[in-house]
């Protein structure tokens, strides 16, 4: 999707400040960071959000979340702890429309989140 911020990304249309990519997930920190450590998870192939998955999108999230643990040692917040968080619409505050997890750490985060 050529209109898509983190397609463009993806594709290196628009430089990110990176810190994991394979085949099929890229991971780059928040230019809006909200906490230390805020880095944005995505799979390569675009899912407008959580709300479009379908049973086709299984091994692709299921990959993504496998490599979420290793992005979270290598920002050093595995310890400690994080939050994963994943926006959905326009009430849930999604504002690109292309699936992805913020990985949020560094500090003590607070309950309720919004």
């Amino acid at each position: 999707m050529s209109s898509c911020l983190f397609c463009q990304i993806v594709s290196g249309d628009i430089p990110a400040n990176k810190v994991y990519e394979d085949d099929h997930v890229l991971a780059f920190h928040d230019i809006r960071p909200q906490a230390p450590v805020h880095i944005l998870i995505i799979p390569k192939r675009h899912i407008e959000s959580a709300q479009a998955v379908t049973s086709e999108d299984r091994d692709t999230l299921g990959y993504l979340h496998s490599v979420i643990p290793s992005i979270a040692e290598d920002a050093g917040v595995a310890e400690d702890g994080y939050r994963l968080v994943a926006n959905i619409g326009r009430h849930g505050q999604q504002t690109v429309p292309h699936l992805h997890y913020h990985l949020l750490g560094g500090r003590q985060l607070g309950w309720p989140p919004g």
